[in-house]
């Protein structure tokens, strides 16, 4: 049976971007599912296919998975290939997926995913500061221990799908990766993450608390968005 994985926006979710990009660039097939944020909030709408009320959630059978590490990790134990075979890239790639998907909140907040504006960004905060000084030394090591071009060697793994995210938002908003820059370049010149931002600038929907969410990170400088 083949697996329905139920996305969001693809301007907005980065949260939907993580599994998509993992699944397509494993070559795990799945029925693409969108269902869009049409308000503020979705959640009675999405307790319909998610206990959270939220994105992604993977159907397989009769089992819901949700949330994108949830997702990650119920496929790990059915697929090869989500996270590297060599045990200390396999060790980082771990440690890093975990720290995104806990921390970083100052770079979601105030660099808000919208994969089809390019913004110049409020002064940064300090704490912005922070998170973006930890990601390009995230991006460095990867890159220097391991080899490249992905974060944890010569393969892509659930390292990279989780900070797919990332890359939108550097390239957004302008932020300095330093040597982390040739792996977002590495990222958005992927096959399946250019397949997301064809859809995500195709999409002709806002949705008013996302679109003030980005007017209150900085002045949009470009919108290649349709509509």
């Amino acid at each position: 049976m083949t697996y329905t994985l139920i996305t969001a926006n693809r301007n907005y979710s980065s949260w939907s971007l993580r599994p998509w990009l993992l699944m397509k660039a494993l070559n795990i097939a799945f029925t693409d599912r969108l269902e869009p944020f049409t308000k503020p909030v979705n959640y009675d709408e999405f307790r319909a296919f998610s206990p959270t009320g939220q994105v992604p959630a993977l159907i397989d059978g009769e089992a819901t998975i949700w949330d994108s590490l949830g997702i990650t990790l119920y496929l790990t134990d059915r697929h090869d290939g989500v996270w590297p075979t060599d045990p200390a890239a396999r060790a980082f790639a771990q440690c890093v997926v975990a720290e995104m998907h806990g921390g970083f909140s100052a770079l979601r907040n105030d660099c808000t995913m919208n994969v089809g504006v390019r913004v110049k960004p409020r002064p940064l905060r300090d704490a912005l500061v922070r998170d973006v000084a930890r990601i390009r030394e995230i991006f460095e090591t990867g890159l220097a221990r391991f080899g490249g071009p992905w974060l944890a060697g010569d393969r892509f793994t659930a390292a990279d799908a989780f900070y797919a995210p990332v890359a939108y938002r550097v390239r957004t908003y302008g932020l300095d990766v330093g040597k982390g820059q040739a792996w977002v370049d590495a990222v958005l010149a992927h096959p399946a993450a250019l397949e997301w931002e064809t859809a995500a600038l195709a999409e002709s929907w806002r949705e008013e608390s996302h679109e003030a969410d980005l007017a209150a990170c900085g002045e949009i400088i470009a919108d290649y968005r349709v509509g």
